[in-house]
């Protein structure tokens, strides 16, 4: 894994602010978020916030339940996560609750990339890393699409102040539409799950699908799912799942009426690159997919010459097929064959 798996978090009015204009922090939500915020910290390894939020609120970044410094204990790991900021001034006062301990990491001065930091992150061995803000930081995130979840708490209050700060600020988020998780009331706090990268969230749905493949020398396990243009799941398969030859891309459309016209704007997703051949069937998976009408196809990694020679992402992209292939989910993909395969 190039970087840690990166989850936003924040608390905002209905009007989308984190705070008001005044001196005094506004407080957006109660016990019960606080809860499932402290529950959220002692799942990572790593909580992220940017120096202005250590300058105006200077937050303790710890988990707060004994009982759950205990488990993290318990399983090796430091009571608390590892904090981490980032400054291109280091104007950042050694009294700060940030500095508390050595369990912490600071990047710059100068300024550093965010991808430089979290590779610097993920070979310090962070899997998981919660960002609590501010603004700026969540929209240097989504920007740059590096942000795999987004969870916001939505509590029953406008600011109605443009003076206060927002959960972002301006910027193209490329992201497109993102796909809605879990939903679910903390107190009187909305809470929300979002997966801003609509592929990469499908290809890992993929990647889960192919761990239930039974095991075998001849092939690769392989996940596949189709997904609609309003981002609803039509079906999704996993290789040797019904027939020991039987592919995922295969099995997924089998269970989908060649007549729906859904398929006709619709978006495979494979952990592999589409076969273009294979020894087992008459007909292909990319031969399956353009005779199905399928405009788009999205894969994590090509598919290894060791059975077969693939050239599925040339053949369907002759077919017209749009072919999208995720290099950066690909390392989750061969670790999954490495344990199936």
């Amino acid at each position: 894994m190039t970087r840690p798996y990166t989850i936003l978090s924040a608390a905002m009015s209905v009007d989308g602010y984190i705070d008001d204009a005044t001196e005094e922090r506004l407080i957006l939500s109660g016990d019960e978020d606080w809860d499932r915020v402290d529950e959220l910290r002692a799942s990572v390894d790593a909580i992220m916030v940017g120096a202005n939020t250590i300058r105006r609120d200077n937050p303790r970044l710890g988990v707060r339940s004994d009982k759950r410094r205990a488990d993290r204990e318990a399983r090796g790991l430091p009571a608390n996560p590892l904090r981490v900021t980032f400054t291109a001034s280091g104007s950042l006062g050694n009294d700060a609750a940030f500095f508390r301990d050595d369990n912490f990491v600071v990047f710059g001065p100068p300024a550093v990339p965010l991808p430089v930091m979290l590779a610097d992150l993920a070979r310090r061995g962070v899997r998981r890393l919660l960002v609590e803000g501010g603004s700026a930081v969540h929209t240097a995130f989504l920007t740059q699409n590096l942000a795999d979840e987004v969870r916001l708490a939505v509590a029953p209050i406008f600011v109605g102040d443009s003076r206060a700060p927002r959960f972002v600020q301006d910027g193209r988020f490329g992201t497109g539409r993102m796909v809605l998780g879990e939903i679910r009331q903390a107190g009187d706090c909305t809470v929300m799950q979002f997966f801003p990268d609509a592929d990469r969230y499908w290809l890992r749905q993929c990647i889960e699908e192919s761990r239930k493949c039974p095991p075998s020398e001849t092939a690769y396990p392989v996940g596949a799912v189709i997904v609609g243009s309003d981002g609803r799941e039509i079906s999704r398969g996993y290789s040797r799942e019904t027939d020991p030859t039987a592919h995922a891309e295969e099995e997924a459309l089998a269970k989908v009426s060649p007549d729906d016209p859904r398929l006709k704007t619709a978006t495979i997703y494979s952990s592999l690159e589409p076969c273009s051949t294979r020894k087992s069937r008459p007909r292909s998976c990319a031969q399956w997919i353009i005779g199905s009408g399928i405009p788009r196809v999205v894969f994590g990694l090509r598919e290894p010459s060791r059975f077969v020679v693939g050239a599925g992402f040339e053949m369907l992209a002759a077919a017209g097929v749009t072919v999208v292939e995720r290099p950066d989910v690909a390392p989750e993909v061969k670790l999954v064959s490495t344990l199936y395969g």
